[in-house]
């Protein structure tokens, strides 16, 4: 029994203690307790509503401070974290902190007191990120620093061959950099301005002056005529064979004849000349750029290099044998494509000759051995003759109007490999297989006229379906309608034209 009474007598002390020395609400205050902070916010004293109206000051002035991104070299650009998507993620933490040492039984209030007076109580802030923004201003501005590596390569001039050094590239891979700026702003951060170095790789050039130094053998030449080309496919063949002239492709590298030769514009060089076109010959920028493509295929052929993708023309031309051309056209997709299929670099040479004559060579180490040798045949398989004529009326030429295109033979051919070993044959291979369409011999007529006499004159002759007699037709109403010539003058002329070369 003494012992119960001193145990509620010491109960009672403590508790007369307790309530004289700490004021004891009943309810939760409306304002924070001394010594809670967010983050290094001082919120003593304030509401719920003024500790959300400081921390919110904080992140707006946190939101527009700079950092620094430290891109490739010396560039750099200046963002903030609202460039970033930041937001304040855990506005919530700020609710309950009035309750916090005034609401529960009174132990615990009492506790977290004696607790704030050794100890501040912190609650931190977190922050979200939005990573497709960071992708986003990652791949707009970071990358436009990356400096790509310049290979080492060879030129040739007055028959030497000169190296030219390459340079060191470097670039900002986009993921890593992501992952970078992610984790910094995150976990890292302190929300002072600051700088923040990308993670840059290094790419070192191909090459080197003694593999270079090796590229001295011819593995494969061919040459083509253009002499008969008027002035405009004259200057696209020379054209061309510049822009493909003087590259340097090493191991396992593939080089694309479109890549080099394009866009087909007269900024670039090239002038309107013939070309082929759904059967027909028209005029185009860059016109007889297949020769030039096809020229190279040869040489590519004899430097035994692998073909990854060669496509024939529409029609056949006459400057190589059947299934020995390669045509290139952007529209239809259609390229040259070889790769550096040997362990060495090999180096592109192409030139023309004021003698009208395109040459490419193609230099490397020859590893063939002595008394191999080998030449291609081309294979004729079908030969489809024309044995029609086609007429077409162009709407928007007048009478006396003619264009003729010649005949075009249809042809299935396939190009043959016939390798020698010391003079025996040893083996033969198909190359390729081509298929070039019949045409028959066209006529392009104009039918335009305000005279209806003409106009059924004309039509009479075209149902006859005979070029010739069209051509006559065509030239006797388009005199008829001519003026009268002054004494002296000439009478206009109507001829017809033969389709320019390809």
């Amino acid at each position: 029994m003494k012992k119960l009474l001193g145990t509620l007598f010491g109960v009672a002390v403590f508790l007369s203690f307790f309530c004289t020395g700490i004021e004891v609400q009943a309810k939760a205050e409306d304002t924070i307790l001394k010594g809670i902070y967010i983050d290094e916010i001082d919120v003593s004293g304030m509401t719920v509503a003024q500790a959300k109206a400081a921390v919110n000051a904080k992140v707006e002035a946190r939101l527009a401070t700079p950092i620094t991104l430290k891109c490739v070299g010396d560039n750099e650009i200046i963002i903030t974290p609202a460039d970033l998507g930041m937001e304040w993620s855990n506005p919530q933490i700020v609710d309950g902190l009035t309750e916090l040492g005034q609401a529960g039984n009174i132990i615990e209030r009492y506790k977290f007191r004696k607790d704030l007076e050794r100890e501040n109580y912190v609650v931190n802030v977190a922050y979200t990120y939005d990573k497709e923004l960071i992708k986003q201003l990652v791949e707009e501005q970071c990358l436009d620093f990356n400096v790509e590596a310049v290979d080492m390569k060879l030129a040739r001039s007055n028959g030497e061959f000169q190296i030219i050094e390459g340079k060191q590239g470097a670039y900002i891979e986009a993921a890593a950099a992501v992952s970078t700026i992610y984790d910094y702003v995150m976990y890292q951060w302190n929300g002072k301005e600051t700088a923040l170095s990308l993670p840059v790789e290094i790419e070192e050039p191909k090459g080197t002056v003694e593999e270079l130094s090796m590229v001295k053998d011819v593995l494969g030449s061919y040459s083509t005529s253009y002499s008969t080309s008027a002035a405009a496919r004259v200057a696209n063949v020379e054209n061309g064979t510049r822009l493909l002239n003087g590259v340097t492709l090493y191991p396992g590298e593939t080089f694309s004849t479109l890549e080099l030769v394009t866009p087909f514009t007269e900024a670039n060089g090239y002038a309107m000349a013939g070309s082929y076109l759904n059967g027909l010959v028209v005029d185009s920028l860059g016109g007889g750029i297949c020769q030039v493509s096809t020229t190279l295929y040869n040489a590519v052929l004899f430097a035994e290099l692998e073909v990854t993708q060669r496509s024939s023309h529409s029609m056949s031309v006459a400057y190589v044998p059947l299934s020995a051309d390669a045509a290139i056209a952007e529209s239809a997709g259609k390229d040259f494509c070889f790769t550096n299929s040997t362990d060495y670099p090999i180096y592109i040479e192409g030139y023309t000759t004021p003698e009208r004559r395109v040459t490419f060579n193609i230099y490397g180490v020859e590893t063939r051995k002595d008394g191999y040798t080998f030449n291609f045949v081309t294979e004729v398989m079908e030969t489809i003759s024309a044995t029609s004529e086609n007429i077409i009326q162009v709407a928007d030429q007048p009478i006396g109007y003619t264009k003729v295109q010649g005949a075009h033979t249809g042809y299935k051919a396939k190009l043959i490999k016939i390798v020698y070993d010391n003079g025996l044959e040893g083996r033969r291979e198909t190359i390729n297989t081509s298929t070039y369409k019949m045409v028959p011999r066209t006529l392009s007529v104009g039918v335009a006229t305000d005279n209806p006499d003409a106009y059924n004159q004309l039509q009479e002759a075209i149902a006859t379906g005979s070029i010739d007699h069209v051509c006559n037709v065509a030239a006797a109403l388009a005199a008829q309608a001519a003026p009268p010539a002054a004494p002296g003058g000439d009478v206009p002329a109507v001829s017809a034209e033969v389709a320019p070369e390809i």
